[in-house]
């Protein structure tokens, strides 16, 4: 490793510190939730709002990249999955929302506007996507909570429905994810709807990735 680079290290953890302050944490809010300026993102170049409150909140994982659990290395992956779905012209990163080991939540597009990581439930849903593999193992306890909290604060907010129904991804495309063991924990949580939904074929699908 050059100077250069050890260097460059020190100046992109030293961005990150800084922005990952205190007031992250709400005093209503029991996580940390990250927004778009503290991981580093990039603006969107496309953005669609969404009808609110919406009727579904689809769980993702990323398989690749892999679990993170320092604020900084989930930050770092946030990037890249950014830069990733940017490339395939979609304008910003596909997922509303992504939680990372350490219990940290990451503003992707936010709770106002569309998504692109579910094909037709795009228009109708908040997308959250856990960073890591989860087929085989579970995601952390830590995780698992934020998780739960972040659509608690949407309820709150007004911006997921008191009666939303909670799915996979897998249950709108033909994917693995979001893995069999995240399944096998979420498919007990409260709101949980089992099956295929179906959703009105009104507006134009933008397609997203079925890894």
């Amino acid at each position: 490793m050059t100077s250069y680079t050890v260097l460059l290290s020190f100046v992109l953890i030293g961005l990150l510190s800084a922005h990952a302050s205190p007031r992250l944490v709400s005093k209503s809010r029991n996580f940390r939730l990250y927004s778009k300026a503290d991981w580093l993102g990039e603006p969107a170049t496309w953005s669609r709002p969404l009808n609110q409150p919406v009727p579904y909140v689809v769980l993702h994982h990323t398989y690749i990249p892999a679990a993170c659990f320092t604020m900084a290395d989930c930050a770092a992956k946030m990037r890249s999955m950014q830069r990733y779905h940017n490339s395939l012209g979609w304008g910003d990163i596909g997922y509303n929302f992504c939680v990372g080991s350490e219990g940290g939540a990451y503003e992707g597009r936010g709770f106002d506007i569309e998504g692109i990581h579910a094909s037709i439930a795009n228009r109708h849903s908040i997308g959250i996507c856990l960073i890591g593999d989860w087929r085989v193992e579970t995601p952390t306890a830590v995780q698992l909570e934020t998780t739960k909290a972040l659509i608690a604060e949407g309820v709150k907010l007004g911006k997921i429905s008191p009666n939303y129904k909670l799915i996979g991804h897998d249950q709108v495309s033909a994917t693995e994810c979001p893995g069999t063991a995240f399944t096998a924990e979420f498919s007990t949580w409260k709101n949980y709807a089992p099956g295929k939904p179906t959703f009105p074929a009104d507006v134009p699908v933008v397609p997203a990735a079925t890894a």
